[in-house]
């Protein structure tokens, strides 16, 4: 790691600490549930145990910066194509709505974050995530996340719940030639086979009713979606609420949940083995 940010070669005051630097001081705050003053103050102790002289960003470097954070998120990958496992659900965050209504009175309103995950089938890493306001729906999104997955990364399939079930995700799942496994809704209606996503789509739709939905979410492996719904499970293990207060530092709080995840992931999973 360079802990010291390089020259940007612009004009002005130049970073001092790299990105590097102010993402491990978060992850150890995201990771204990700390405050911005006693992380500090625990990267200082930590730094003092492995004797390095390092300056530590000050709390308000650390907020200052959050909000503009390009969170790095490792992963590993798996050998041959990529089956992503696609889920959403909501977070609490700390907003303003209730600030104002414990500080003024009046009505106390809930503030809610969207986090949008793909999850790698094999590796459980998280590949992609978004964020959004609570008013955002699944569908809309699912682009989104495909669109961070690199180019050169065969997609195997994509595996969603039925709130997927619209064009717009059956074009973008048929544009990076992978197979939608989207339970059709049950008064779905034949499409207008004009584009490849709408074709594949009218295939689930004639197997879903010629199998019975039991039967087909079996043959094609549907079940699998039960680890995104775990691995969400994972991310609100790191707390219930949101911390940060302004929209981009709660995004950039939400991505280093999964850069914390991924490397807990890495370290190893354990295996089921049926026994009798």
């Amino acid at each position: 790691m360079s802990w010291e940010a390089e020259a940007s070669g612009r004009r002005g005051r130049q970073k001092t600490y790299s990105d590097a630097a102010i993402q491990a001081c978060l992850t150890l705050k995201v990771l204990f549930g700390l405050p911005l003053r006693q992380t500090t103050g625990f990267v200082e102790s930590l730094l003092k145990r492995v004797e390095l002289d390092w300056s530590v960003p000050d709390f308000s470097t650390l907020c200052r910066r959050q909000k503009t954070l390009s969170v790095a998120i490792p992963y590993k990958g798996s050998a041959g194509p990529l089956h992503l496992l696609v889920d959403s659900t909501g977070i609490k965050a700390e907003g303003e709505g209730e600030w104002n209504a414990r500080k003024h009175g009046g009505p106390k309103r809930r503030l809610w974050r969207k986090i949008h995950i793909g999850v790698d089938e094999e590796t459980l890493e998280i590949r992609a995530i978004e964020v959004t306001s609570s008013s955002i729906g699944d569908a809309p999104m699912l682009p989104d996340l495909l669109s961070q997955i690199p180019p050169d990364q065969e997609l195997g399939s994509v595996t969603a719940d039925g709130a997927y079930d619209t064009r717009k995700c059956h074009d973008a799942i048929a544009a990076r030639n992978a197979h939608a496994v989207i339970p059709p809704r049950k008064n779905a209606k034949m499409w207008k086979p004009d584009t490849a996503g709408a074709k594949a789509r009218n295939e689930a739709v004639r197997s879903s009713k010629y199998l019975g939905r039991a039967l087909w979410r079996n043959l094609t492996g549907y079940h699998r979606r039960s680890r995104v719904e775990t691995k969400m499970h994972c991310v609100k293990l790191l707390g219930q609420r949101l911390s940060a207060r302004d929209f981009d530092r709660q995004v950039a709080e939400i991505q280093i949940r999964a850069a914390i995840l991924n490397g807990f992931t890495a370290i190893g999973i354990p295996r089921t083995v049926a026994v009798g």
